[in-house]
């Protein structure tokens, strides 16, 4: 019983232990790879909480509230601009902009907006001219004095600082906070820009396979480019890859991202992507990249590439070539000493001088002797014709003088000769 009991206590093998650690790991890459991008929202209404967290105010855009004021009324139109109305018309006190102009808040103030370039009259000494501006702080539920309960909310105080400048609190049933970004992270083609993922969230084009953002069939390297604020870069991860189909796309990652270094503003990390096509496709190949980071959403987008056609490897299109180039240095170096064996055996041993000591010369030299007879020999039947006519019409004799008054006329007659 006491030797079971020990074998029972014992601790565990370190292949179990081996195991687990690889259970745990397949369980996080899986959790990873299942979970979806944070996209960039559809638009600029959007706000960090304090923690990091995304809120979307997209369904807010437009939206009025309106503070009686007595004679002048105050209207908010939610991420449009601010207007004051009265019977002499309205005047604008600034208008929504998409840059840094939606942050979160501190104190009983959860969220803070910026409205700039307002009506300039009377307001051109303002800062950077900017004209007529105002500052709304959103409060998350209900006003602190009392002024509205429930609804979609309602317009709390408002304090003018000057004619050129209002404040404004603003009570609204906020949105749920979304995933937690990690702020600061970007990925593009350029050490210097953000194509991909932008502030921490995939933009429009890479978070899912389209086919008019993938990449051509001839294109087989792409280098990334990512960049994190220094204090958090040790944050990022290795990251995972994900290529469906599984099969006909050969991929490859490397770079000091591949590795997990950690990546800044000053010194971005790399990720090359060499893929190759093995397989010809009518949709494009998905590459599901994913880089996690510690307590944050991870980093999640997509690379697509359209395959037309099978690529070879590198080194198959020179194979041929390279064959061909040894043969020719084989036959060319074979040939040099077959020449130069053939020029020394002659001069030693059949006592031949110059050109008539080269190998091959003497067939060279029939083979243009016998072509040379061959044209010598060889003569038209016309010309056989022309040369025997020429030759009569020289050698004809010429005709007898007619006979003369006085003149026996001779019995014979004489003939020329050829």
């Amino acid at each position: 019983m006491q030797s079971r009991r020990r074998r029972f206590d014992s601790p565990s093998s370190p292949s179990s232990s081996y195991r687990t650690f690889l259970a745990l790991l397949t369980v996080l890459a899986s959790q990873a790879l299942q979970a979806s991008a944070v996209v960039v929202p559809r638009s600029n209404c959007y706000v960090f909480d304090n923690t990091s967290r995304l809120v979307d105010f997209s369904s807010w855009i437009g939206h009025p509230f309106e503070y009686d004021g007595g004679e002048t009324d105050l209207v908010i139109r939610f991420c449009k601009d601010v207007e004051t109305r009265s019977q002499t018309g309205y005047v604008d006190f600034g208008r929504f902009d998409k840059y840094n102009n939606f942050v979160s808040g501190s104190g009983h103030v959860d969220y803070v907006q910026g409205f700039y370039n307002g009506d300039l009259a009377n307001c051109e000494t303002s800062y950077d001219k900017q004209g007529r501006t105002a500052q709304v702080n959103i409060i998350c539920g209900s006003c602190l004095n009392g002024r509205c309960k429930g609804g979609l909310g309602c317009i709390c105080n408002v304090t003018y600082e000057s004619t050129c400048r209002v404040f404004l609190e603003l009570a609204i049933p906020c949105e749920k906070p979304g995933p937690r970004v990690f702020k600061g992270f970007t990925v593009g083609f350029h050490p210097r820009s953000w194509e991909l993922v932008y502030d921490g969230m995939t933009r429009i084009g890479y978070e899912k396979s389209h086919h008019e953002f993938s990449f051509g069939t001839e294109q087989r390297h792409v280098t990334l480019y990512m960049t994190a604020i220094a204090s958090l870069s040790t944050l990022v991860q290795r990251p995972i890859i994900k290529v469906l189909p599984e099969s006909g796309l050969e991929f490859k990652l490397s770079g000091s991202g591949a590795t997990g270094s950690a990546p800044t503003t000053l010194s971005p990390t790399m990720l090359n992507v060499e893929w190759r096509c093995e397989r010809a496709r009518d949709t494009p190949y998905e590459v599901n990249i994913t880089i996690p980071v510690e307590g944050y959403e991870p980093i999640q987008f997509f690379l697509a590439k359209m395959c037309e056609h099978r690529q070879e490897k590198s080194g198959e299109s020179t194979t041929g070539w390279a064959t061909f180039g040894v043969l020719s240095c084989i036959f060319t170096v074979s040939s040099t000493l077959f020449c130069c064996g053939g020029f020394i055996y002659k001069t030693r041993v059949e006592q031949k001088r110059g050109i008539d000591a080269l190998p091959g010369m003497t067939i060279l030299s029939a083979c243009l002797e016998t072509v040379s007879d061959t044209r010598q020999s060889y003569t038209r039947h016309e010309d056989l014709n022309t040369a025997f006519a020429s030759e009569a019409s020289w050698e004809r004799s010429p005709s007898p003088a007619p006979p003369t008054k006085g003149t026996s006329k001779s019995n014979g007659s004489r003939y020329g000769a050829i």
